[in-house]
């Protein structure tokens, strides 16, 4: 796996996580138990953390970027789908982000939810918990969301990180 020091920033990868050989992980960077990160994600915290809880998955080709003054904070049991772009926001427990939606500096999304495919959280937009945030920039629908609606999501990712690493295998 490329989980690459910068200076004194370390990633904290917990040894029952699953960072894919293709997966790039840098700097200050927490990834909690049982969290897996796919095929060319990319999460660079060199200005600041990265803190992702347990069994978070980081799907393919997504992005986790930080700057100076805000942090990336990811919560337990959350999927971040294919493509999806966080930058300097914070995404609460039992959400997913759907694929190629962007999350930005300073928005937070709240326990449960749902962030549509290519949706785009504003800079400073909370997204209520159990709430669905949909379009460009994200409409927010409040309380729509049923109460642990993302744990199916979380707990293959789960099974599949463990997998992964008992299985696979390079050929060439």
């Amino acid at each position: 796996m490329a989980v690459y020091a910068l200076g004194d920033r370390v990633p904290q990868v917990d040894p029952t996580a699953y960072v894919h050989p293709l997966a790039v992980v840098i700097g200050d960077v927490v990834l909690g138990p049982g969290s897996s990160v796919w095929p060319h994600a990319v999460i660079r915290a060199d200005d600041n953390r990265i803190a992702i809880g347990a069994r978070t998955s980081v799907q393919d080709n997504s992005v986790l970027h930080c700057t100076g003054e805000l942090a990336t904070i990811v919560g337990n049991d959350v999927t971040l789908g294919h493509l999806c772009h966080l930058e300097g926001c914070t995404i609460e427990d039992r959400v997913l982000v759907g694929v190629g939606a962007m999350v930005l500096y300073e928005a937070v999304v709240g326990r449960g939810s749902i962030v549509g495919a290519n949706a785009v959280v504003r800079n400073g937009q909370i997204v209520p918990p159990n709430s669905m945030a949909l379009g460009v920039p994200a409409t927010v629908r409040e309380g729509v969301v049923p109460e642990d609606a993302n744990m199916a999501h979380a707990e293959v990712y789960v099974q599949r990180g463990r997998e992964f690493r008992e299985l696979l295998r390079r050929l060439d």
